[in-house]
């Protein structure tokens, strides 16, 4: 497959032959992986945080013991217990979700994946995800605006690596000419939320926007537009309940090209 690579003015500079985005389009796989991918947590609290209790000791848990807790109504939990005095003691519920200072019910593992895919089929998926995302049929359907207009622009989008180099408006009036009519779905807005949601802690919703896949050695240092290295692109990415815009440099679709073809 011959893709064209533009400029920073959106005109062709030459063509290049890639079979990066020769891969059958597999909603199900993508579907699947991407489900997985929302099981990470990139944060977890520390080991055995809340287990440790200050005071040592156990109380033994003798029913109808004289001067004891038990049969007084008293709930029957993990204790820290302050001091004692044979059968009478001063205590602290401790452990427990509901005592304070104990463990978190059921917090994030950290970077665990719950669901395990096999490697194979991850990296089927990626492939898919990246045809996913040079499918003009399919971005009408995720894209509602783009609906009854007509795509004049060439997918995959494919640019020269000068446009890393540019300051964040150069980069806004480059993407404009590059983008065409894309270009209004392009650019992440954020807005207030209407309704009651914006009392419960989500007062502003923002869409995702253009993504643009670099590669490992290239920065791209601009706000108002994501930015993803070719070594840590997953399927979330670029294939979120429908394919996402995405620009690829050059070095982006070789560094890919020996990551999943070979």
């Amino acid at each position: 497959m011959k893709t064209k690579v533009l400029d920073i003015s959106g005109r062709k500079t030459k063509e290049i032959s890639t079979k990066l985005f020769e891969e059958p389009i597999r909603e199900d796989i993508i579907c699947k992986v991407f489900e997985s991918e929302k099981m990470r947590h990139p944060n977890s609290p520390k080991y055995r945080a809340g287990m440790d209790r200050s005071a040592s000791g156990l109380q033994r848990k003798r029913r109808h013991v004289w001067k004891s807790d038990r049969g007084k109504g008293l709930s029957r939990i993990p204790r820290k217990i302050f001091w004692r005095r044979g059968t009478q003691f001063s205590w602290e519920g401790t452990i427990i979700p509901s005592a304070k200072g104990g463990r978190r019910a059921h917090p994030p593992k950290g970077s665990l994946n719950l669901k395990k895919i096999n490697k194979k089929e991850i990296k089927k998926a990626l492939l898919s995800a990246i045809s996913y995302s040079s499918s003009k049929r399919e971005l009408k359907k995720k894209y509602q605006t783009l609906k009854d207009q007509k795509i004049d622009v060439d997918l995959p989008i494919i640019v020269e690596d000068k446009i890393l180099s540019l300051k964040t408006k150069e980069v806004f009036e480059a993407l404009q000419k590059i983008l065409g009519e894309l270009y209004s779905v392009s650019i992440s807005k954020k807005s207030v939320r209407p309704g009651i949601g914006k009392l419960r802690g989500r007062k502003y919703k923002k869409n995702a926007g253009a993504i643009i896949v670099t590669g490992k050695n290239e920065e791209m240092k601009n706000k108002g537009i994501d930015t993803v290295s070719s070594n840590k692109l997953i399927v979330s990415d670029i294939a979120n309940q429908g394919p996402r815009i995405t620009i690829y440099t050059e070095n982006a679709i070789k560094e890919l090209e020996e990551a999943l073809l070979k």
